[in-house]
């Protein structure tokens, strides 16, 4: 990464946050008091993986229109003897949904995958059956090692003794009130007197809180079948939901082979369908192997039209490699394959744009959260997890605090396709979080919410780290792109010069303010870490470093004075 990008031709921007690094450990979440659990589980001897379930449960409490435990997520970890584990932790639908469950009000875009009253949008029918307490409390036990009460009790400290609402959480609930407000549970936490909780207020969450201390006694079995499964069982049955009991009992996390690539010698380790993101970044950086990306320069309209280019592909081809491998059959290998991009390659116009085989929208909500997080031993995590949109289902489930997902709105309302409902179905998702390597060793951890604009936001990232030689702050600040094969969204960080270029080639450009969520990545240097967080969210970067006195050292260095004491 010796490389100046600013040598060539393209556009300039300035970074608006500041890298932080240490040798020690470092996390870097969307909250900063995630962050400082992720610390605190570090200052405790713990290791990357006890820091990512701290800093998971914590985002929990004061991110709670993205993320909870009754949500679903992925996890790739690379552990410090070299072992790479996927872990799959998405939903899955219960085993009375049934394929026509819901009324779909049209059969083409935009309004394709909306249903009669929002079924499967809003309310105790959107409500997958969760896999995220499960997968954090497996990977604490198998990987970490503190126990589940240590790594919890930031959590519980934060739910109950409360937290300043940020301005962004103010804006969530102010968007979502509508909704919101139909809810008792929801109302009265979020809406106190009818009105959304400004910025600065404080928000206590002791129902939460209380629900967390049950978890940190009796642990993930607790919802997966004891007392407090059965209570949420037995509410949403009564309110009409296909989930049982039975669907929380039966729930496993799978193990994924990881999705591998090459850029330009760079190794990529990435998740596994029904996670499209590892394949599709894959993928398009193959296609961009045939092009000198350094000489044509970041932000330039050549540049940003083989970018758009590639991602249209990419969008052509997602059907094929964006369902559960348990029910579809996916052509992985074909489509990471350095012959597949080959292929396709010729097929990119540099001067024009073009429409390519199949057009696949998808409506995976941007409201997700990440975190990426490091320990100076060689563990690493990089960790998207969600309840899809802004407050899930928009319930909240009585006496609990607990606020649910709605990932059945990712399956297709439609019978008979690929990503149609079928029972004990996972869920699809543009999780990309990745990990690079160079000749064996760790060279960056990277990941970011965003729905199904995350691979085109990593798929940059890569670019701009290997071609453009950019800095850690400066790869994940850098102005991003987007199309799914119709709009191209362009940031408005690239100036309109380059705006109208690219309308010139033919593309339909949306300027737009930013293109998918907060970025958090990490860059190895030997035994040093440089850990970034982008201006799209309240990412905050921390590290460990110092440490404990040298062994042997004592208050009075001369013994004669210690004898003396």
């Amino acid at each position: 990464m010796t490389h100046d990008w600013r040598a060539q031709p393209g556009t300039r921007f300035a970074t608006e946050k500041t890298p932080v690094t240490a040798e020690r450990g470092m996390a870097i979440t969307n909250h900063p008091l995630a962050s400082a659990a992720a610390m605190e589980m570090m200052a405790m001897g713990g290791n990357a993986i006890d820091a990512t379930v701290a800093a998971l449960f914590t985002l929990t409490v004061v991110e709670p229109m993205m993320v909870g435990f009754f949500g679903g997520g992925v996890a790739v970890i690379r552990l410090a003897d070299g072992r790479e584990v996927v872990l799959d932790s998405l939903s899955t639908a219960p085993a009375l949904a049934r394929p026509d469950m819901y009324r779909p009000i049209a059969d083409t875009w935009p309004d394709y995958m909306e249903t009669v009253d929002r079924e499967n949008r809003r309310g105790i029918n959107a409500i997958a059956v969760p896999g995220t307490l499960k997968g954090w409390c497996e990977v604490l036990e198998r990987f970490g090692t503190l126990p589940l009460p240590a790594v919890l009790e930031p959590a519980i400290r934060h739910a109950a003794n409360g937290f300043r609402v940020t301005p962004y959480l103010a804006t969530c609930i102010e968007e979502t009130a509508i909704d919101l407000e139909l809810d008792p549970g929801l109302a009265a936490m979020f809406l106190p007197g009818g009105k959304p909780l400004p910025a600065g207020s404080w928000l206590r969450m002791p129902e939460y809180a209380t629900t967390l201390r049950g978890l940190a006694e009796h642990g993930p079995d607790w919802m997966y079948g004891g007392e407090l499964g059965q209570r949420i069982a037995a509410w949403l049955e009564a309110q009409g939901s296909t989930m049982r009991l039975a669907d929380l009992e039966n729930y496993r996390t799978v193990e994924r082979e990881p999705v591998r690539g090459n850029y330009r010698g760079v190794d990529l380790l990435g998740p596994a369908p029904p996670c499209s993101g590892g394949v599709h970044v894959v993928q398009m950086l193959n296609l961009m192997e045939g092009f000198d990306i350094r000489q044509s320069g970041f932000g330039t309209a050549e540049t940003l039209h083989l970018i758009l280019e590639a991602l249209k592909i990419a969008a052509a081809d997602r059907r094929a490699a964006t369902a559960d491998p348990a029910f579809v059959d996916v052509p992985v290998a074909r489509l990471v394959s350095k012959e597949y991009g080959h292929q396709r390659r010729p097929e990119i116009d540099p001067a024009r744009t073009h429409d390519y085989t199949s057009h696949v929208l998808s409506i995976e909500s941007a409201n997700t959260t990440h975190v990426t997080i490091a320990d100076g031993a060689g563990n690493i995590v990089t960790s998207t997890q969600t309840l899809n949109s802004l407050f899930g289902a928009r319930v909240m489930i009585p006496g609990t605090g607990i606020i649910p997902n709605n990932y059945m709105y990712l399956f297709d309302p439609h019978p008979g396709n690929a990503l149609s409902l079928q029972p004990g179905k996972r869920i699809t998702s543009g999780i990309s979080a990745m990990i690079g390597f160079r000749d064996g060793a760790p060279l960056f951890a990277v990941g970011l919410p965003g729905a199904h604009r995350i691979p085109s936001a990593v798929f940059q990232f890569v670019m701009n780290v290997v071609d453009h030689g950019m800095s850690i702050q400066e790869a994940v600040e850098a102005p991003r792109v987007f199309t799914h094969g119709h709009d191209a969204e362009v940031e408005r960080g690239f100036p309109p010069e380059i705006h109208a270029a690219l309308a010139a080639k033919g593309h339909a450009v949306v300027p737009t303010d930013h293109v998918a969520g907060g970025m958090s990545a990490i860059l190895f240097e030997g035994s040093r870490m440089t850990g970034a967080a982008c201006w799209r969210a309240d990412g905050v970067a921390m590290g460990y470093g110092g440490g404990l006195a040298r062994e042997g050292t004592s208050f009075w260095p001369d013994p004669r004075r210690q004898k003396q004491n």
